[in-house]
C-alpha cells in the first residue's frame, strides 16, 4: 500500500531540492495533493519517477512474487530484459535477474519490481542466488539462462578472453550454475566465442622457435573449456549460430546460443519460424517496414551537419560507396584507405529488409543507422521496435544510455524460441525439426562442425601438429 511523503522527505529521496519537487509535483510529473500550502506525495509514484529518472538506485532485493503453477527461471547479465521476456512467454516464471549495470538494474526495477534483482555475479554465492530466489537446495531449478559479458570475446574487440575481467564474470556465471545443477542452462554469447582463445600469447612470441600453442591458446580455446566443463558436470549441449531473423525478429543479428541438458541427453537446434525467401513452407523474414508501421513519436540523437552534407545524396539502402569517387575520399578521410567493406559508414537502412545488427549508438562514423528516408539516426522507438520490446517497456537514463540498453539486448522473439525449446526439454515433449535447415552463413558454427575443426587444427585428430594440453 502506497504512503505519502512530505515535499522534504521526497527531495531527500531523490536528492534534489525541495523546489524541484514542488515544480514536479505542479507539472503533475509525480502525483501529489496539496492540502492548505503543503504537497503530499504518493510514494509508489514517486519510485517510479526517481527508477526512469535514474534519481533512485534499485537495491538489491529478494523475490516479491512467485508463480509456483510455472516452471522457475533464473536470469543472469539480464541487461534490459530482453531474453527474459521471451523466455517468460514462453512459460517460465522468472524469479531472479542479476545485473551489475546502473540503468539496466532501473529498467528491471521499474518493470519487473516483483522479481529479485541482485548485482554482480562475483560477490554472491549459489546459496546467495537461491536466497534471493526464494528457493532451497530442495528446490529443482528448470532453467539458467544469462549471456555473459560479449565484449571479451567480440571481433571488433581485443579478443583477451578470459583473461578480461569481463571473462571471469563468464566463469563465475558456470561456477554458480553448475553449482544449483538446473535441467536446462543456457549460454548466449557473440560469434566471437567461436573463435576466442582462452588465453592469448602474443605473436612475437610464436613460431619455430618457441613451443606448441596449448588448447587454451588456440582459436576457440576458450569455448574448449567451457564445454570441457558442462561434460565435466554431465551436462549434454548443442550449439549453432543463430540468425534472430529466422525467429521472427525484423533484425539480422546473429548470437551463438549454447543448450544444455543435464540428463545427458543432446538437445536440437532451435526451430526457426521464418527464413529469408520463406523457403521450408516458413514466413519471410520481417523487415523494418514492417517493425516500424504506425509509430509516430520519435526520439533520437542527430547526426553532425558535415555527415547529413553526404546524407543528403544517399537514398534508402545506400552507404557511403554510392557517392561520387570525390566525395567518397572526401566523407571518408584516412579511412577511404583503409582495409574492410567498411559498410557502416553513411549507411541507410532498406525498408524492405530486416535491420543490420543494432548497436549501442546509431550515429557513431563507422556503424551507423540511418532511418531509409529521413536525414537522422533510428530513434530510440525504432530501437525498441527492431528488438521487439512491448510498447509499454519503460527505459530509464539519458537517452544514450536507453540506446545502449536496447541495443545490446537480446530480440525477444529469439528468446521465445529459446524459452519453447527449454519448456519442451524440460516437459519432454516432442519437437519438431527442420532437417538442411541453413542456421548461418558462416561454417563451423554448429556444436559438431566446430568441434571437428577444433580437433582438427588442435592435432587431435592427427592432421595437425599436436599441442599441449590443457590441464581442466
Amino acid at each position: 500500500m502506497s504512503t505519502k511523503l512530505t515535499i522534504k522527505e521526497a527531495a531527500k529521496n531523490l536528492n534534489v531540492s525541495v523546489q524541484r519537487v514542488r515544480t514536479l509535483c505542479r507539472e503533475g510529473l509525480i502525483v501529489a495533493e496539496k492540502i492548505g500550502t503543503s504537497w503530499f506525495i504518493d510514494s509508489e509514484s514517486l519510485s517510479r519517477y526517481g527508477l526512469t529518472t535514474a534519481h533512485t538506485i534499485a537495491e538489491d532485493h529478494p523475490v516479491y512474487m512467485q508463480k509456483n503453477n510455472r516452471p522457475i527461471a533464473l536470469s543472469f547479465f539480464s541487461g534490459a530484459m530482453g531474453l527474459d521476456l521471451g523466455i517468460e512467454r514462453a512459460g517460465f516464471d522468472i524469479r531472479l535477474a542479476c545485473e551489475v549495470d546502473k540503468y539496466c538494474r532501473q529498467t528491471i526495477a521499474l518493470n519487473k519490481p516483483e522479481i529479485a534483482l541482485i548485482g554482480d555475479i562475483n560477490n554472491y554465492s549459489a546459496d546467495d542466488v537461491l536466497h534471493y530466489a526464494g528457493l532451497t537446495r530442495n528446490d529443482d531449478v528448470d532453467l539458467i539462462m544469462g549471456g555473459p559479458p560479449c565484449q571479451a570475446f567480440s571481433t571488433a574487440g581485443k579478443r583477451n578472453g578470459f583473461n578480461d575481467d569481463r571473462g571471469n564474470a563468464f566463469l563465475s556465471y558456470l561456477d554458480i550454475a553448475l553449482n544449483i545443477r538446473p535441467k536446462i542452462l543456457v549460454i548466449e554469447n557473440v560469434r566471437g566465442l567461436l573463435s576466442c582463445p582462452m588465453t592469448h600469447r602474443p605473436h612475437d612470441m610464436r613460431g619455430d622457435s618457441y613451443p606448441d600453442l596449448t588448447l587454451d591458446e588456440l582459436p576457440g580455446g576458450a569455448l574448449n573449456f567451457v564445454l570441457n566443463r558442462l561434460e565435466h558436470a554431465g551436462y549434454n549441449y548443442s550449439f549453432n549460430l543463430y540468425n534472430a531473423a529466422n525467429f521472427g525478429t525484423p533484425q539480422s543479428r546473429e548470437r551463438v546460443i549454447i543448450v544444455c541438458c543435464r540428463d545427458g541427453t543432446k538437445p536440437p537446434f532451435l526451430v526457426p519460424t521464418h527464413s529469408e525467401n520463406g523457403i521450408y513452407g516458413l514466413k519471410k523474414w520481417r523487415t523494418f517496414r514492417q517493425a516500424t508501421k504506425g509509430l509516430v513519436e520519435h526520439t533520437h540523437l542527430s547526426f553532425p551537419e558535415k555527415r547529413l552534407v553526404y546524407y543528403r545524396l544517399l537514398k534508402e539502402g545506400q552507404n557511403w560507396r554510392h557517392l561520387p569517387e570525390d566525395l567518397q575520399k572526401e566523407a571518408m578521410g584516412k579511412s577511404f584507405y583503409s582495409g574492410g567493406g567498411k559498410t557502416g559508414f553513411l549507411r541507410r537502412l532498406m525498408w524492405d529488409k530486416p535491420s543490420p545488427t543494432l548497436v549501442t549508438h546509431p550515429a557513431m562514423p563507422a556503424t551507423d543507422l540511418a532511418h531509409p528516408e529521413e536525414d537522422r539516426p533510428l530513434s530510440i522507438q525504432e530501437y525498441r521496435a527492431l528488438q521487439e520490446f512491448p510498447d509499454n517497456w519503460q527505459f530509464t537514463g539519458p537517452l544514450i544510455e536507453q540506446y545502449k540498453q536496447i541495443g545490446n539486448a537480446v530480440p525477444a522473439s529469439l528468446g521465445f524460441a529459446v524459452g519453447k525449446l527449454a519448456m519442451q526439454l524440460v516437459s519432454q515433449a516432442e519437437i519438431e525439426q527442420i532437417n538442411g535447415f541453413n542456421y548461418s552463413r558462416y561454417k563451423y558454427t554448429s556444436d559438431s562442425e566446430w568441434k571437428q575443426q577444433f580437433l582438427k587444427i588442435s592435432g587431435q585428430n592427427g592432421s595437425e601438429h599436436p599441442v599441449q594440453t590443457s590441464l581442466f
